[in-house]
């Protein structure tokens, strides 16, 4: 199975699949998540899950793309289920956002009546745009001019913390992320379902989740430049590797101790 395009989406199909995943990456890699997020999300559909990936551009409306890679997922799921692609019956299905792409499944959430089993928010980001987009600061501009996203970063937390219906939510922050905003988030979730937030904190940075495995041939004699490709490999994957299995055991516990 390798990924295939369909209505403008990035699907990835396991031959029996036990959930649907719904992949939203960060804002400026988000228009092509087959290959910016292209290892993770394959080792997630070798697990068991279907894998929709939208992709979208980023504007200040964050509303309307929310609205959008809604629609389109919708969309694409009853397509397969018409296919016999996916099964007619329940499948779990479950959000995964990375950066700004958490910020648009709390929108969702929010905003729209879905079927979420939960939601994984890796590396939450809701700054304003003047900090989000660098260019609108140096720009020399009328600062009563609305240079802002809609909802606001105020006005999508007010939302959380009082329309957000998905009740299980993975959080993950990584220990080197500067820009990482889970630690304003998990108490607004908090006060809606607490017994049901799990916050991590795991080793890497912003850019964790789109690590690509890489390949190191070593030549006929093994030299110290193998010595520290090898090296180098080994502590560039360990985190993508140790993300990877936190996601698949929150996704599905008993599977994931054996």
């Amino acid at each position: 199975m390798d990924w295939q395009e369909i209505s403008g989406s990035w699907v990835w199909l396991p031959q029996q699949p036990i959930g649907i995943i719904h992949f939203l990456g960060g804002a400026f890699v988000a228009s092509a998540p087959q290959l910016t997020y292209r290892w993770l999300l394959t080792e997630i559909g070798k697990a068991g899950y279907a894998i929709v990936a939208t992709p979208f551009v980023n504007t200040f409306d964050h509303l309307t793309i929310a609205r959008s890679v809604l629609n389109r997922f919708e969309t694409i799921v009853a397509q397969l289920q018409s296919k016999k692609l996916l099964p007619q019956g329940y499948l779990p299905i479950y959000g995964v956002g990375h950066s700004m792409g958490c910020k648009l499944h709390l929108l969702i959430g929010s905003l729209f009546s879905i079927d979420r089993a939960g939601n994984i928010l890796i590396s939450y980001n809701n700054f304003p745009a003047r900090r989000a987009i660098p260019l609108v600061e140096q720009l020399d501009v009328n600062q009563t001019l609305n240079f802002e996203f809609t909802p606001s970063p105020q006005e999508t937390n007010e939302l959380v913390l009082n329309n957000y219906l998905v009740r299980r939510n993975l959080l993950i922050r990584f220990n080197n992320d500067d820009i990482d905003q889970s630690l304003n988030l998990n108490p607004l979730l908090q006060q809606r379902f607490a017994q049901l937030i799990c916050l991590l904190i795991l080793p890497g940075n912003h850019l964790t989740p789109l690590g690509q495995e890489i390949t190191w041939q070593t030549g006929e004699f093994f030299t110290p430049l193998d010595a520290f490709g090898q090296w180098f490999k080994q502590g560039l994957s360990q985190d993508s590797y140790r993300l990877k299995q936190e996601i698949l055991r929150w996704l599905n516990p008993v599977i994931s101790s054996r």
